[in-house]
């Protein structure tokens, strides 16, 4: 089982995305995704956030808020789940990232984007605002095409 963290930087009407690009043997190539990753032994959700938004990206969160849960079930692998934040509130300057390219993207331009298509439910759920806190359970065959997608909270409904 993997345990991670996933955040949306917003600002100007727009998240920082990460396309990547530049890992081998990555599950999310060619991808644009948040940035975040995997809790490291003794870390707490938010260190690992503030952590990875720091060594990702260069900037040190200030304000953020846990928005959801994301349940990654495959076929074939263990199962993720992903703490899910935005971030409104930062200090520094954009570094470069060894994962890929950062890029701010307007909420209007995400759903064009290479996206994975649970990621789609999610950011639809970020980006309305109608929730406050959300459970998303996405589940993948093992040609990573999802098969079900499940809104648990805030209410149970079936998207897919």
């Amino acid at each position: 089982m993997l345990v991670s963290t996933l955040c949306y930087i917003e600002k100007d009407g727009a998240y920082l995305m990460l396309h990547r690009t530049k890992k081998e043997h990555d599950v999310n190539h060619g991808k644009w995704i948040g940035v975040g990753g995997k809790l490291e032994k003794g870390e707490a959700p938010e260190e690992c956030l503030i952590r990875e938004v720091l060594e990702e990206t260069g900037l040190k969160l200030t304000s953020f808020r846990l928005r959801g849960l994301l349940s990654f079930i495959y076929e074939d692998r263990d199962p993720e789940y992903i703490f899910t934040y935005t971030a409104d509130g930062f200090e520094g300057e954009l570094a470069e990232c060894n994962e890929g390219d950062l890029m701010w993207i307007g909420f209007d331009r995400i759903p064009d984007l290479e996206l994975w298509e649970g990621d789609r439910y999610m950011l639809d759920h970020l980006i309305s605002g109608d929730t406050e806190y959300f459970s998303l359970k996405l589940c993948y065959d093992r040609s990573d095409r999802l098969t079900e997608a499940l809104l648990l909270l805030p209410e149970f409904k079936k998207l897919k």
